[in-house]
């Protein structure tokens, strides 16, 4: 594993929240949005449950066969001494066979087919030889064999789904399979965003000197639009006091949600974290680890504020370690911290002590199976390619110093909001 001795020469910043600290924070926080709509449960995908599916019928609902057969009771077998039987019916999926089957007789059965009064078993087709209406069986299945009870899969008032728990393309046809057409889902948070930087200009127009185009904003909508919430885009906001508290104040009264990127940092031109303390509540403004470290946590009435820094990477870094948890528990989602998995590196990586740091990887999976790792080349904060190239993030503790290659390290594979 990658070194975690404390250095006593480094000097650890005491003012900031550990990562861990910070997630805790935020998320003792947050309550969940307790309104719900019903929705049709084709526009459920991605959705959280607001009551738990009660399963109204058996699943399956009738005793059924499992395979293409021919269904008979199995005791016959064992009492005579032949196995042969006179096919007296067919029975279909949908169209069942209405009559008893008695001794020496059999039907033929396909898939889903209901099971006929009178037999117990159902012996597979490629298991028989059929002439002249008579079946023999060559191999005897087990007593119920390829028979499906009643209920197997889901019983009448089983739960099939708590609340809390997020819809799955799975889910649809297991709802279906209910008789279900519709779900009670909790509504979408809305979440306000808007960029802050004089600098930043839209997609199409010139760049003067010292201009930039504005990629915080495109980045915060894809993530967000993943993470299935209503978007506030609310443009760029210039660097003035008055310009950002008056932006805040109108997103207070939209959103539940509100986040920025720029502006939290300690430089003359900031001024997030003065108009939040002027109109809100400043939680905690810094944490240790990199990228990221500027980040503000608090409130505005009764909307959550997230201040992301300007740098592209610590915007999706600070996005996924921070806002993702908590739009995942205000949704109504149950929360989990994300999945945490060891690989061994490819290449030495340089690290300081002093702060946790999430550097862009390339997981891949050697010839002998085990997880490999590497960085994405330079770990820069402004390096969106590092972001593009990699898969994961390589998580090296705050004690940890330079990792030699071929060590274990801890890494995050992205979850689907990146």
């Amino acid at each position: 594993m990658a070194k975690v001795t404390k250095d006593p020469s480094v000097e650890y910043d005491k003012t900031s929240l550990s990562v861990n600290e910070a997630v805790e924070n935020i998320i003792s926080h947050i309550q969940c949005i307790e309104s719900d709509e019903l929705l049709p449960i084709r526009d459920c995908i991605g959705r959280i449950l607001a009551a738990d599916v009660v399963s109204p019928i058996n699943v399956p609902p009738h005793v059924n066969s499992a395979m293409d057969g021919y269904a008979y009771k199995h005791s016959d077998s064992t009492a005579k001494s032949n196995s042969q039987y006179k096919i007296i019916g067919t029975a279909f999926a949908g169209k069942p066979f209405d009559a008893k089957v008695g001794s020496d007789e059999a039907v033929r059965i396909m898939t889903g087919g209901v099971i006929p009064e009178g037999t117990d078993t159902v012996v597979i087709q490629e298991n028989t030889s059929v002439a002249d209406g008579t079946l023999e069986i060559m191999k005897n299945p087990k007593l119920g064999e390829n028979v499906r009870l009643a209920g197997e899969d889901i019983k009448r008032n089983e739960t099939v789904l708590r609340k809390g728990h997020k819809i799955t393309i799975a889910d649809l046809g297991l709802i279906a399979s209910l008789g279900m057409g519709e779900l009670r889902i909790y509504k979408r948070a809305k979440v306000a965003f808007f960029s802050t930087g004089d600098e930043l200009k839209s997609i199409g127009s010139e760049l003067g000197p010292g201009d930039i185009y504005d990629s915080n904003r495109y980045t915060l909508f894809g993530m967000l639009k993943k993470a299935n919430v209503d978007l506030i885009d609310m443009g760029v906001v210039k660097d003035t006091y008055e310009g950002i508290k008056a932006a805040l104040v109108d997103a207070k009264t939209k959103a539940d949600v509100i986040i920025t990127s720029g502006g939290v940092s300690v430089g003359e031109a900031d001024y997030i974290k003065d108009a939040l303390a002027s109109i809100g509540r400043v939680k905690f403004w810094k944490v240790s680890m990199k990228p990221g470290r500027p980040l503000a946590f608090g409130s505005i009435g009764n909307a959550h504020f997230f201040g992301l820094p300007g740098n592209p990477v610590s915007v999706m870094v600070g996005f996924h370690q921070f806002v993702a948890p908590a739009l995942t528990k205000l949704s109504g989602a149950h929360y989990s911290r994300p999945l945490q998995i060891t690989a061994i590196t490819e290449e030495p990586i340089r690290k300081r002590p002093g702060r946790t740091e999430f550097q862009r990887g390339v997981m891949s999976q050697g010839e002998n199976g085990q997880l490999l790792v590497k960085p994405t080349g330079d770990q820069g904060s402004g390096i969106l390619m590092s972001m593009s190239r990699s898969n994961c993030f390589i998580v090296l503790p705050l004690e940890s110093s330079d990792i030699e290659i071929g060590s274990s390290v801890i890494i995050i594979p992205f979850n689907e909001v990146l």
